[in-house]
C-alpha cells in the first residue's frame, strides 16, 4: 500500500473508535522516584504515538482540539500531564527542576512501546530539547517546538511568572478566573460560559479555586538572567546543536517570549530544521490559532509518515501561516 494510502487507511480505521477520539482514554506513566503521572490517550493505541508536553502552568487539557484533531487523522497522540501539573502527583520534595521533568519524559520514553514524535510547547520542548539531546540513546521520529528556544525574552518571561503568582490565595468564582486570563490574554476572546476552566482549576476545602498545579512549582520557575533559569541557555544550545532528528519550530508572531532573532538563532543550531511563523497568535499558539497549528503539526508528521518530507519552509527562510 502506497505510504499515502496508509495515512488514509490510519484515519479511516479511527472512526471505529470515534469515543476515544473525542473525549479520550484516561492513562498513566511512572516518573522518578515512582511519581504517577496521568495523562489522555486520543485515537487508536497501535497508530504512530505523538507525546504532547505542555507549558508550564498548563495541563494535558490544553492538547484536547489538537489531540482530537491527531487521533481523527490517524495517530495516537497521548497528552501528558506533567508532574506537579493536573492530575498527576505532587513531587513530595517540590522538586520541579529541569532534572526531574528530564528524567520523567526519559521514563516515558522508555516505557513506550513504539519510537513516537514528541510536540511541546514551552517547557515541554525545553524539557524535549535537553532530553533529545543529551541522550541519544533515546529515540523520537520528530520534534516540534512551540513558541520556544534557548534564547527567550525576559520580558515576556517575567510576565508569565507574575501572572501566575499573583493568584496564590485563589478566586473566589470562575468569573474571576475568566477575568484574570482575559487581561493576560485580551487578544483572545473570552469564553461566554467560564465552566470551561474548570477543568484547569482544583478546589480546595473552603470552596476556593486555584490553578490546578502544585504552588512549589514557582520555587523553580525563574526569570532568566545571563545563562541562568530553570533550564540554562548554554546546556540548551550544546542540546540543540546535538538534535539530527527532523525538527519543526512553530513561532507566535506576537509572542513576547520567542523572538524572531531568538528563532533564528536555534535554527543556526539545527540546520535540518523547519521554522514557521503563525499571524495573530502569540506564546499561546496552540491556544490561540488551534485549527491551523494543529495542521502545520499533521503536515510535518504526515511528510515524516510518507517519508516524503517536503520542507514547510527553507531552514533559512521563515513560512508565515496567516
Amino acid at each position: 500500500m502506497p505510504d499515502q494510502d496508509r495515512i488514509s487507511a490510519r484515519a479511516a480505521s479511527t472512526g471505529a473508535s470515534a469515543s476515544a477520539a473525542h473525549d479520550g482514554t484516561s492513562t498513566l506513566f511512572v516518573g522518578d522516584n515512582n511519581l504517577v503521572l496521568r495523562a489522555t490517550r486520543f485515537g487508536d493505541q497501535d497508530a504512530p504515538v505523538v507525546l504532547l508536553l505542555h507549558g508550564g502552568g498548563q495541563t494535558r487539557h490544553a492538547w484536547a482540539d489538537t489531540g482530537r484533531a491527531l487521533a481523527a487523522a490517524g495517530y495516537c497522540a497521548i497528552a501528558l500531564d506533567a508532574r506537579g501539573h493536573g492530575n498527576s502527583d505532587w513531587c513530595p520534595q517540590g522538586d520541579y527542576s529541569a532534572r526531574a521533568l528530564i528524567s520523567d519524559l526519559r521514563a516515558i520514553l522508555e516505557s513506550l512501546p513504539c519510537t513516537p514524535y514528541i510536540v511541546g510547547a514551552s517547557m515541554g520542548g525545553l524539557t524535549a530539547m535537553l532530553t533529545l539531546g543529551e541522550h541519544p540513546e533515546l529515540a523520537c521520529r520528530g520534534l516540534v517546538l512551540v513558541d520556544v528556544a534557548p534564547r527567550l525574552e525576559r520580558d515576556g518571561v517575567r510576565r508569565i511568572i507574575e501572572f501566575m503568582r499573583r493568584h496564590r490565595d485563589g478566586f473566589d468564582s470562575l468569573e474571576q478566573v475568566r477575568d484574570a486570563v482575559a487581561a493576560y490574554n485580551p487578544a483572545r476572546k473570552a469564553p461566554q460560559d467560564a465552566q470551561g476552566l474548570r477543568k484547569n482549576l482544583r478546589e480546595d476545602s473552603s470552596g476556593r479555586l486555584h490553578w490546578h498545579w502544585d504552588p512549589a512549582f514557582l520555587d523553580h520557575a525563574v526569570i532568566p538572567e545571563g545563562d541562568e533559569g530553570m533550564f540554562g541557555q548554554a546546556r540548551l544550545n550544546r542540546a540543540a546543536r546535538r538534535l539530527s532528528l527532523p525538527v519543526l519550530l512553530i513561532r507566535g508572531y506576537h509572542s513576547d517570549v520567542l523572538s524572531d532573532q531568538g528563532a533564528r538563532e536555534l535554527m543556526a543550531l539545527m540546520p535540518q530544521a523547519h521554522y514557521l511563523v503563525l499571524e495573530q497568535a502569540g506564546h499561546m499558539v496552540a491556544g490561540d490559532r488551534n485549527s491551523i497549528f494543529t495542521s502545520a503539526v499533521q503536515r510535518f508528521l504526515d511528510d515524516l509518515e510518507s517519508n516524503n518530507a517536503a520542507p514547510l519552509s527553507s531552514p533559512s527562510k521563515q513560512g508565515v501561516t496567516k
